[in-house]
């Protein structure tokens, strides 16, 4: 997952958003629980920041150059979507930029 060391060059800010509480939001919650320490690790200049609020839908946004942002929604999703989800993301900033 070399990829994960690359965020901090793609992106300028990770946020992601999911309620304490919601079952849907569960994934999310396991996600952020296995993932964080190595993401911040790979990244530490890379603002991520981790929102909850309750009764909210789960969901990731990045903020690339310019102030361009894309979020997508995290319901329904695996903790193994959700990393590929954020694949996503990171390679879209790529693709931004060229």
């Amino acid at each position: 997952m070399a990829w994960r060391g690359q965020l901090s060059r793609n992106l300028k800010e990770l946020r992601i958003l999911f309620s304490p509480t919601s079952p849907s939001s569960a994934p999310t919650r396991s996600f952020i629980e296995n993932n964080y320490k190595e993401l911040k690790t790979k990244n530490p200049k890379l603002p991520i920041l981790i929102r909850e609020a309750t009764g909210i839908e789960p969901q990731l946004w990045a903020r690339f150059d310019l102030g361009i942002e894309r979020g997508i929604q995290l319901e329904g999703l695996n903790e193994e979507q959700i990393s590929s989800a954020l694949q996503d993301l990171n390679k879209t900033a790529g693709a931004l930029k060229d």
